[in-house]
């Protein structure tokens, strides 16, 4: 009886859980990420470097070539 019970009542659970993370993940992006992209967007920010793309170029970039030496190593860590 008291099997049945639990196993019952970890359903009912498991249902509401599935609820929650979803009211979770909805209030988390409409508080946190909603705003930052709808400010950049009115700001017209391009935080990625697209504009100047095309679409036969590339986004390819150089790495900085310098010599290894200590003194840069030091700024890493």
């Amino acid at each position: 009886m008291w099997r049945r019970l639990l196993e019952g009542w970890n359903a009912v659970v498991g249902r509401f859980g599935f609820v929650q993370t979803l009211v979770i993940l909805a209030l988390f992006y409409t508080v946190l990420i909603g705003p930052v992209a709808l400010m950049a967007w009115l700001a017209r920010r391009d935080l990625l470097d697209k504009r100047g793309l095309g679409s036969k170029t590339s986004a390819w970039q150089e790495a900085d070539s310098a010599a290894p030496d200590l003194e840069r190593a030091k700024l890493t860590t």
